[in-house]
């Protein structure tokens, strides 16, 4: 199974004052990108998930979609452990660093973040520039179908999240990430990835396991 890419595509004249609904809409008619891959076989539980993204320079722009049979929504403070709840998940790597950036939501859209090298002692990003990130979330039954919730979340993170970078826009910055779908505390907990990563127990920080990314 070889390594992914993606070519994240620009959306024009957006601004602080960008709505999230166009966003969404917006991302509604790209490529949808599927976290699909169970590395770990003790963790059979499946949900259907995908993702679109894109970028205006100043920010990423991500809609996930998610249908699966159970939810937890329980974190509301940032930096909470959201991975616990119904949680949907991006790292990303930018050159040749060591270090990375986790930025991971729960359905309700809260949000935690974290930078270093390691899964182990990450310098927390400050819940002052977290909060800057919007989102517009979105519940939906699915009664005609065994994974019976579906819900959305549309999240528009401005390039100051990535705090320990400077830059003036993304735009052509080259990169790797990974996305996750996670619930660490569901009856059945979910470890699904976009990229496949080989690992004797789920661990999703393992940055050479990430796809190669090109903001356009």
């Amino acid at each position: 199974m070889g390594t992914k890419s993606l070519k994240i595509s620009y959306l024009p004249a957006a601004n602080k004052h960008i709505r999230l609904d166009e966003v969404s809409e917006f991302l509604d008619r790209q490529d949808r990108n599927f976290i699909d891959i169970a590395p770990w076989r003790q963790y059979a539980d499946k949900p259907k998930v995908s993702f679109a993204i894109a970028h205006d320079g100043a920010h990423i722009f991500i809609k996930y979609d998610v249908e699966e049979s159970e939810v937890l929504a329980r974190y509301k403070k940032i930096n909470d452990p959201v991975f616990k709840d119904s949680c949907v998940e991006f790292f990303i790597i930018f050159d040749d660093d060591k270090d990375y950036y986790n930025i991971e939501f729960n359905r309700l859209g809260t949000c935690l973040g974290r930078f270093g090298a390691h899964r182990e002692n990450r310098t927390e990003i400050s819940p002052e520039i977290l909060k800057n990130i919007k989102f517009e979330r979105a519940l939906k039954p699915n009664p005609s179908d065994d994974l019976a919730i579906h819900w959305t979340l549309t999240v528009a993170i401005p390039i100051e999240v990535f705090c320990f970078h400077d830059f003036s826009s993304i735009q052509h910055q080259r990169s790797k990430m990974n996305f996750y779908k996670c619930g660490d505390d569901l009856s059945h907990p979910q470890y699904l990835v976009w990229n496949n990563v080989v690992s004797e127990v789920p661990n999703f920080h393992l940055p050479e396991f990430f796809g190669k990314v090109e903001f356009m």
